[in-house]
């Protein structure tokens, strides 16, 4: 039997319309994340069936307020409805709006609707209706857009079905361009477009002569064609602009009739809160206070899941080694690969619970506020309400918001952004963070509430966001770039968060961040293993020198099962490699173990703590301890004190506030910026400035 033909569908709408929701909602979890070819923006592309008989494909494109890009995300949704010949062009467009800025979402749906590809208009929150004061003649709106149009709630699955009815009948709707509109504009500029390209629509030619520097697959002669028709017509700026009014002229004629919104009868809580949460004053204490609760949780919350998964490891290494017959494949498993992972492993709750947070400010619409919020703080630093965008997501990962910062149109500004972001503390220290504070600050409570090490947690956050924030004022006095921005933000409508959408939000991000660490310290775990339980001649004489050495100590004794393992690390081959940089690293209080995983963590800034859990698994074999309580019992062989006391861990703390510890990081950072000049300052700088900070602090606490 053939299979059926997958029905291609494309999911437009302005930022914050409830286009990921209804996404959710049609493909569940067959889901795929991943990039556009060539380009390293987010690609969401789901499966569902829209009947028995009839599979269908959606992909989700970026959010756009026009068809006319000013942004990379913004031009695949050009490049992607612009040619047919595209493997993904669609049969049918969804374009999902917002039933209360239906205005400003309809200027798009022109622009879609002159395509002339088949498009359903799917208005969303019809739930949220008869509180605004909101009514629409869908009947009327139908006829005056010549196109179908849906009320739906993707939140509450209202008009889900009738949206897919509609997606299979795409072929009966009307793909006739907006009456009219070109010849308003100019009929003889249009004519002489018409002639040019006969085999596009009037808009097609429009969009391939005033945007071809985006579009990629136009080929050079196309594109040289294209210059040449703008240079034989030289007006294109007038005509946009004019375009741009009549088409707002058009909505606003067509709204009248069809729309209507009585305030009076609404039931609108928004003003209210916006008043207090975008107060000039306790916005930002407001602000404050939920960071606080964040960090508070991340202790409290997670302490029982880790105490769990760190004895699930503990037992299943125990459990492994008393299975397998003693062998290098054993310690490599034992010693090796169990330790790396599970040292970071017993982190996953506290970074699930910092994301689930994330995704509960942006469900409920808080994130765009807490945008508006910081413009006016971050204009004095040189940068723009935008730039908060990026530097939050800096608190995920700094890959995907150094990324973020394509929404920026000035180059000094996006430049800036990309530069100081690393400086906000990203998930991938907080298992760093985490294990050193357990070690260094007391679990106790400030005035009985306030959990000690939370507050330390946070304030390691405010230091890096203090020091991304006073950077980019310098690097704004310093460039000698000329800067041109303006500031648009979207401000959604506040909602209860949708558990589905935080649900997937979470799970998509903490598996980002397992695998794509998981994949690291496996690899590094298994190398620092070889390099731990391998050495030259030394390493292989450890027993016959630690004898002679110590003939006092009973052989089967503990005492000396821990000399020897001790012996054994300093002279194998990593011994001798964390022995060589300790002059370098010992004036911040470092020893050569520490400086191993300093190394190490340049691949990955949460290997720190694998490195060191299987650095102390090789030298402590066999022992049953875990890895906290090794690095608490862990001697500083010259003063005799704790290794990890609070100036070395303070001295720690702040090394990874501050260092540039990701060469992922540095390889975006060349990709955005098209130059090793900026990683390499990057690096340079991050770096310096790191290990001046983390000397001063040893110097003076100790």
């Amino acid at each position: 039997m053939s299979k059926a033909k997958i029905l291609k569908i494309a999911l437009v709408g302005n930022p914050n319309t409830g286009k990921t929701s209804l996404f959710n909602q049609l493909t569940g979890l067959k889901q795929n994340v991943g990039n556009y070819p060539g380009i390293t923006v987010d690609r969401k592309e789901g499966f569902f069936n829209l009947n028995a008989t009839t599979p269908a494909s959606i992909i989700d494109l970026p959010g756009t307020y026009s068809i006319n890009p000013t942004t990379l995300d913004e031009n695949i949704v050009l490049e992607t409805l612009l040619n047919p010949n595209e493997s993904e062009y669609p049969d049918v467009v969804v374009m999902v709006a917002d039933a209360e800025n239906l205005k400003r979402n309809l200027l798009l749906f022109s622009q879609l609707k002159d395509l002339e590809i088949p498009i359903i208009l799917a208005i969303n929150m019809a739930d949220q209706m008869k509180r605004k004061g909101i009514s629409i003649d869908i009947d009327a709106l139908k006829a005056d857009l010549d196109t179908e149009v849906v009320l739906i709630s993707a939140r509450k699955k209202i008009g889900i079905e009738t949206l897919k009815k509609l997606i299979l009948d795409y072929k009966n709707i009307s793909t006739k361009a907006l009456d009219g509109l070109s010849i308003k504009v100019d009929e003889e500029f249009f004519g002489a477009l018409q002639k040019t390209y006969p085999n596009k629509s009037l808009y097609q030619a429009w969009l391939t002569i005033t945007q071809f520097h985006n579009l990629k697959h136009l080929s050079i002669s196309e594109k040289e064609a294209a210059q040449e028709f703008l240079n034989c017509h030289n007006k294109v700026k007038h005509l946009q602009h004019k375009e741009t009014i009549l088409r707002y002229q058009l909505i606003n004629n067509i709204l009248k009739k069809d729309y209507k919104v009585d305030r009076l009868k609404g039931t609108d809580m928004r003003a209210k809160l916006d008043k207090v949460l975008m107060h000039r004053v306790f916005g930002y204490v407001i602000f404050f206070l939920i960071l606080f609760v964040i960090f508070q949780s991340i202790f409290d919350w997670a302490i029982y899941p880790m105490d769990f998964i760190e004895r699930m490891f503990l037992q299943l290494s125990n459990w492994t080694e008393a299975q397998l017959s003693p062998g290098v494949f054993t310690s490599l498993i034992v010693n090796g690969i169990i330790p790396g992972l599970g040292g970071i492993a017993i982190f996953i709750p506290q970074i699930a619970i910092l994301f689930l947070f994330i995704a509960i400010l942006e469900e409920t619409g808080y994130m765009s506020r807490v945008v508006f919020l910081m413009d006016k703080i971050m204009r004095l630093f040189g940068l723009s309400g935008k730039s908060v965008v990026p530097l939050m997501s800096g608190t995920a990962c700094a890959i995907p918001a150094i990324m973020a910062a394509r929404n920026i149109n000035s180059w000094k500004e996006r430049l800036i952004t990309i530069l100081v972001t690393p400086f906000i503390t990203c998930s991938a220290r907080l298992p760093i963070y985490a294990i050193i504070i357990a070690l260094i600050i007391p679990n106790e409570r400030i005035f009985g509430v306030l959990s000690l090490q939370a507050t330390i947690l946070m304030l390691l956050y405010l230091v890096g966001f203090l020091s991304a924030i006073i950077s980019a004022f310098i690097l704004d006095k310093t460039l000698k770039i000329k800067k041109h921005s303006f500031f648009i933000v979207e401000m959604p409508n506040y909602k209860l968060p949708s558990p589905k959408n935080v649900a997937y939000a979470v799970i998509e991000k903490t598996k980002a961040f397992i695998f794509g660490a998981g994949k690291i310290i496996l690899a590094l775990s298994m190398v620092l293993w070889f390099l731990a339980s391998n050495g030259p001649a030394k390493f292989k004489n450890a027993e016959q020198i630690v004898i002679q050495n110590n003939p006092e100590l009973n052989q089967s004794s503990k005492t000396f099962s821990k000399k020897l393992g001790s012996y054994k690390l300093q002279h194998s081959y990593i011994g001798y490699m964390g022995h060589a940089i300790e002059p370098i690293i010992k004036p911040l209080g470092y020893d050569w173990k520490i400086g191993i995983a300093l190394i190490t963590s340049f691949a990955a800034r949460e290997v720190f703590v694998g490195t060191l859990a299987t650095i102390y698994s090789v030298e402590n074999e066999g022992d049953t301890e875990t890895i906290r309580e090794r690095m608490k019992m862990e001697i500083n062989t010259e003063t005799g004190k704790p290794l990890f006391d609070f100036p070395t861990g303070m001295s720690l703390l702040l090394y990874y506030v501050f260092a540039m510890q990701c060469m992922s990081t540095l390889a975006v950072v060349k990709r955005e910026t098209n130059s090793w000049k900026w990683p390499a300052l990057q690096l340079f700088f991050m770096t310096g400035i790191a290990y001046l900070v983390s000397f001063l602090t040893y110097t003076f606490l100790s």
